[in-house]
């Protein structure tokens, strides 16, 4: 099967489940399991996925030439948020 992942595994220790819980919330928001499955919610028609790929990639072309000008001092940094 093609685009087939590992399964998550997060083991519970000291029964400590609310641990266990936030760890997988965090691994599964990084994969980005939240957003396929609310993308499997309802039909996506083959028009409306090519026009979201398309913007995924945009956003993704922008955010790299960001970066890229970040780090040849062309634009700032964002600032840190004080803590």
């Amino acid at each position: 099967m093609t685009g087939e992942r590992p399964l998550v595994q997060i083991f519970v220790r000291d029964n400590n489940v609310d641990q266990a819980l936030k760890a997988l919330k965090k691994k599964m928001q990084r994969e980005g399991s939240f957003r396929e499955m609310k993308r499997h919610v309802h039909y996506e028609k083959p028009s409306e996925k090519r026009a979201r790929q398309q913007a995924e990639a945009v956003r993704r072309a922008r955010k790299l030439a960001r970066k890229r000008a970040q780090r040849e001092g062309l634009i700032p940094a964002p600032k840190k948020p004080a803590r």
